[in-house]
């Protein structure tokens, strides 16, 4: 395989992964939606779309810079810088809507924030590629039952790392996922799975594409 130069892998690619401008594009199409909180799921459904396309955005965002990472077109810091920029900008406090479009913001940014630990983790290698996903998600409830949550949102990187790798999510656990935190995380992750057995456009995006603003 021909490897790019070290020099020239560090370079600020051309190429904006995401932009403050994207993420704001989708808070304003969050706001237009008039997203209120309803008892019937399908009622809620299509004003609820905006925010699961808001995560599958940054999502393949995110898996763009991965598989230019494992192309070796990006090093591993420039990987992980503009994965930095993403969460800065996705994570950032965002001004009060309403109170029901508020709770599913902050929602959305708990998602992201297990998808986007998962994506360091594994540019970074911090995994290893064999572990049980199984036993890492119970970890993980075990270590927010423990209210450690920094140890639970390491677990939760590794269970997304290995994702990455091409393991699944078990449907059984994730289905009986006990309320809190981390099955908010690992939300975020089970929207990277849905991405990676979706289309693989992202693999072979073309930089001086424009079609993909919203």
């Amino acid at each position: 395989m021909l490897k790019v130069p070290e020099h020239e892998m560090n370079q600020v690619p051309p190429y904006e992964f995401y932009t403050q401008k994207r993420w704001e594009n989708w808070l304003g199409r969050a706001k237009e939606s008039g997203f209120q909180i309803k008892e019937s799921e399908e009622e809620a459904g299509k004003e609820s779309a905006v925010f699961v396309n808001m995560v599958d955005d940054v999502i393949l965002a995110c898996l763009k810079v991965t598989a230019r990472f494992e192309k070796e077109m990006l090093s591993k810091e420039m990987a992980l810088q503009i994965l930095e920029e993403i969460r800065d900008i996705v994570l950032a406090e965002v001004e009060p809507i309403s109170e029901d479009i508020d709770l599913m913001i902050d929602s959305v940014q708990t998602s992201l924030m297990g998808a986007l630990v998962a994506f360091e983790c594994y540019v970074m290698g911090d995994y290893e590629e064999g572990a049980d996903i199984n036993e890492l998600i119970k970890a993980a409830i075990d270590a927010e039952a423990s209210d450690n949550l920094e140890l639970a949102l390491d677990y939760t990187a590794q269970c997304g790392a290995i994702v990455l790798k091409g393991q699944t999510l078990p449907e059984e656990i994730m289905a009986d996922l006990p309320y809190g935190i981390v099955a908010e995380w690992l939300d975020g992750i089970d929207s990277i799975s849905a991405a990676m057995v979706g289309s693989d456009s992202y693999k072979e995006f073309d930089e001086d594409d424009e079609d993909d603003a919203i």
